[in-house]
């Protein structure tokens, strides 16, 4: 069966290829394969999983019960091969949150004894797949959970396939400036996956997910977010994910987050890592851990720093099983 897990309020369901292909969903048995024939399957699979069944959805609940699902493992023993698929059946290239519940899943089902590398899959043009990041057990304030090891952020237009963008540094954004002049100031992030972070000076210029959910707001930031055809590909042909931050106390951060393939989420983990580094980028942090508020939780995000340069970043997240 599906199992739902919950990291920090993102949900994403659980399923092995095997398990799907007895309900006749056509996965390949490899997750190369499956990535690149994901058009034939991914959407059957979301449907069949991430609907709300025969359960009554809740008032405001959006149209599926969970953030995304994560297919896999495609392996008996590490490393370990997964797909996350966003409910608009597009793949993610990488997702903190869906990581930390992928490998909260193998730890439960006795696969995941000690650190290893969980490999995801995708067919994102621009970007290497399969992506691995190096997962390990850890306890952080008595909470136990893992580390994500990131790798080195990109920053800049290119990094994350913007046209008619200017240098590397933080920058105007036009299409979100002309939602809201507060806007103004936006830092392109590859955390593996692109970001836009837009820095606000306060944060009452934040969005509040409720606003993004009504079609106003939604459907600009839609067309920014997803990939064409759902998309319009400006400012980055492959789409982004968008957040906005907010400085808070000593190395606290304030965000919230418009998923690419998905919209509003409570929280997402490769959004918060890239709200740090460009919170660290424009001064407004120092190395280190740096604690990143969103709607769902706070997440931890270690900055490793030599020489005013960012060689890495960590992000800490935990799941938990829903019934």
């Amino acid at each position: 069966m599906t199992l739902f897990y919950n990291a920090r309020g993102n949900i994403y369901g659980v399923v092995s290829p095997a398990l799907l292909r007895r309900w006749g969903i056509a996965v390949p048995t490899s997750a190369a394969l499956a990535a690149s024939t994901r058009q034939g399957w991914a959407a059957s699979a979301i449907a069949a999983e991430c609907g709300w069944g025969t359960s009554p959805r809740p008032a405001e609940a959006k149209a599926y019960r969970c953030d995304g699902l994560l297919v896999g493992p495609f392996q008996a023993a590490p490393p370990y091969d997964l797909l996350i698929i966003n409910t608009d059946g597009s793949l993610a290239e990488r997702s903190g949150n869906g990581l930390t519940i992928f490998a909260q899943a193998l730890t439960d089902a006795g696969l995941m004894p000690r650190a290893c590398e969980l490999r995801v899959h995708h067919d994102q043009p621009g970007g290497l797949s399969p992506l691995a990041t190096w997962v390990e057990p850890a306890v952080h304030g008595q909470v136990p959970g893992f580390w994500l090891a990131l790798g080195q952020p990109e920053f800049g237009p290119q990094a994350v396939g913007a046209l008619g963008q200017g240098s590397s540094g933080p920058g105007h954004v036009r299409e979100l400036a002309a939602i809201n002049p507060q806007w103004a100031r936006s830092q392109f992030v590859r955390i593996g996956n692109p970001h836009c972070v837009t820095l606000v000076e306060h944060a009452s210029a934040l969005p509040d997910n409720r606003q993004m959910h009504q079609p106003g707001l939604f459907e600009p930031l839609k067309a920014m977010a997803f990939a064409p055809p759902a998309g319009n590909g400006r400012p980055c042909v492959a789409g982004v994910n968008l957040q906005w931050a907010a400085r808070d106390a000593a190395n606290r951060v304030i965000a919230r987050v418009f998923e690419r393939g998905e919209g509003p989420t409570a929280s997402s983990g490769t959004s918060a890592s890239a709200v740090a580094c460009a919170a660290w980028r424009a001064g407004w942090v120092e190395a280190g851990e740096v604690a990143v508020v969103m709607p769902g939780g706070t997440a931890p995000v270690r900055l490793q720093v030599q020489a005013d340069t960012l060689l890495s970043v960590s992000l800490f997240g935990a799941a938990v099983l829903q019934d």
